[in-house]
């Protein structure tokens, strides 16, 4: 898994974080006031960049969480094999299968070039905003 850390405060809105073995993007988050005797909590909420679960943890603001690396990659598409297309990635020349995202349905051709991320060890064509 390719991945760095970061402390929880630092988080904003827009950023990624692994929450649950899963690359998430944060849509919120917290930070409650310390007490007598205790830290900063935060409360982050995030949405899964390839499942589109919603996931929320709370952890002490101080700590660390890990971040996940995307890679943006570029690749070919070979063939369109039903509600899948077929890619053949421009650096090393791997041949793979990724299905098609609804938002691209009947877009992609044969022979043109399209982006697609790698996110921890996965692929997937959707645009990663943030």
């Amino acid at each position: 898994m390719e991945k760095t850390t970061t402390i929880v405060k630092k988080l904003k809105p827009g950023s990624f974080v692994i929450i649950d073995d899963a690359a998430c993007k944060v849509t919120n988050i917290v930070l409650s006031a310390p007490g007598k005797h205790g830290a900063v909590k935060a409360r982050i909420e995030a949405v899964g960049l390839l499942d589109e679960r919603k996931r929320s943890i709370v952890m002490p603001g101080d700590e660390s969480i890990d971040v996940p690396i995307i890679a943006k990659r570029s690749a070919q598409v070979l063939a369109l094999v039903g509600e899948r297309v077929q890619l053949m990635n421009l650096t090393d020349y791997s041949v793979f299968e990724l299905p098609i995202p609804e938002e691209l349905k009947g877009k992609l051709k044969a022979g043109e070039e399209v982006s697609y991320y790698e996110v921890l060890g996965q692929r997937t064509l959707k645009p990663l905003k943030g």
